[in-house]
């Protein structure tokens, strides 16, 4: 139960900070759940009409909660570079979707076969590093991506490295992910 409050609380502060950036009432006082004082990393996606239409988060918390979900949801809004920013006429086709992150843990492989046998489809999310390059993909990807091998090639490509960089390259890090979506 206190789970689906927390979920409740994180999508409608989510929307209220988007309000407010696109000039409406003012952001309301959260709810009192100690969780949203404690530090949090949460992604927030935003979608219209079934198509992506923002996603910014954070992988590591270094924030109250409550501050990290209301600061993802503005960036989503309006300083995700895939798109241009939310206009207020749009603010009702949109349905927020929050994914609160839990602390990435290193998985190490041997090679790509390795780590493709050690991946959990729709439960893991995957951060890839190579030097300069770094990429991820919320556990929820995996509902476009079903297939381990065509997952991690488009990671790579996220990364901005081509989908043939050998694997051995790269340090992997997965990581779950708590999600509430509005209805």
């Amino acid at each position: 139960m206190k789970q689906d409050a927390l979920g409740k609380e994180l999508l409608h502060q989510a929307r209220a900070a988007i309000e407010e950036a696109l000039g409406g009432s003012t952001c309301p006082p959260p709810a009192d759940l100690q969780e949203l004082k404690e530090p949090g990393a949460t992604f927030v996606t935003l979608t219209k009409q079934g198509q992506l239409r923002g996603c910014i988060g954070s992988l590591q918390a270094h924030r109250p909660l409550i501050a990290d979900v209301r600061a993802n949801a503005v960036a989503a809004a309006l300083n995700d570079p895939r798109f241009y920013s939310l206009e207020t006429n749009e603010l009702k086709q949109i349905k927020v979707e929050v994914s609160l992150i839990l602390p990435p843990e290193d998985l190490p492989f041997s090679d790509e076969d390795d780590l493709l046998q050690k991946l959990v489809p729709y439960v893991d999310g995957v951060i890839i590093s190579s030097g300069t390059h770094r990429a991820t993909f919320l556990p929820q990807v995996w509902e476009q991506l079903p297939d381990p091998k065509q997952f991690i090639s488009h990671l790579k490509q996220k990364s901005g490295l081509p989908s043939d960089t050998p694997m051995e390259t790269f340090s992997v890090q997965r990581y779950r992910a708590q999600k509430w979506k509005e209805a």
